[in-house]
């Protein structure tokens, strides 16, 4: 049975591989609104699910994996920059802080279903003016939550994290391998 990962991200699909090479990327449009009451903790969860049980309407006889990653601040959920200035206000607000990036997972197969998150708390040094605006000129912020990839450039901003690297970059690959096997397991007893 093959697995389907729900995903667009060019880095979730990379990691993805540490975990499995026999799995189908897929992108596809599902809606992500956010119910006006979520607590920002469960947002990544709750999308996750959502773009799960998009995709297995798709592919029903296939394992599937959704995923979502967001990044809060305080209580304030950080997308995807919009444009440079959106960008430059995204890091000014992490500049000097810790946060939380959040990556919700969901695996589905016909009516098991498992979902999880996984937080990692990331500590921003206090940036100058000018750090922020050459970050928010380089082609890398705009297509990440937060405004940021820990993987590059931005490397150079983040003082500590406390939690899972691979989380920050998107997938949480050392729980996600743990619970596919527990998953494995309970459709396996079915």
């Amino acid at each position: 049975m093959k697995i389907i990962l729900a995903s667009g991200s060019p880095r979730r699909r990379e990691l993805m591989k540490y975990i499995t090479d026999d799995f189908e990327a897929v992108s596809l449009d599902a809606d992500e609104t956010l119910p006006d009451n979520i607590e920002p903790l469960n947002a990544s969860e709750y999308l996750a699910l959502v773009k799960a049980r998009a995709a297995a309407e798709i592919y029903p006889d296939n394992i599937v994996i959704g995923c979502d990653t967001t990044v809060i601040c305080g209580n304030d959920i950080l997308g995807k920059p919009s444009d440079k200035d959106d960008c430059i206000r995204c890091i000014t607000e992490l500049s000097g802080k810790t946060h939380q990036v959040v990556t919700g997972c969901a695996i589905i197969y016909h009516s098991s279903v498992i979902s999880f998150s996984e937080v990692t708390d990331v500590a921003f040094r206090d940036l100058s003016n000018d750090e922020i605006t050459a970050y928010a000129s380089t082609d890398e912020p705009y297509d990440k939550a937060g405004g940021y990839g820990i993987q590059g450039k931005a490397s150079e901003l983040i003082e500590n994290i406390n939690g899972d690297f691979f989380n920050v970059v998107g997938l949480p690959v050392t729980r996600l391998f743990n619970e596919l096997k527990k998953f494995y397991n309970i459709i396996k007893e079915k």
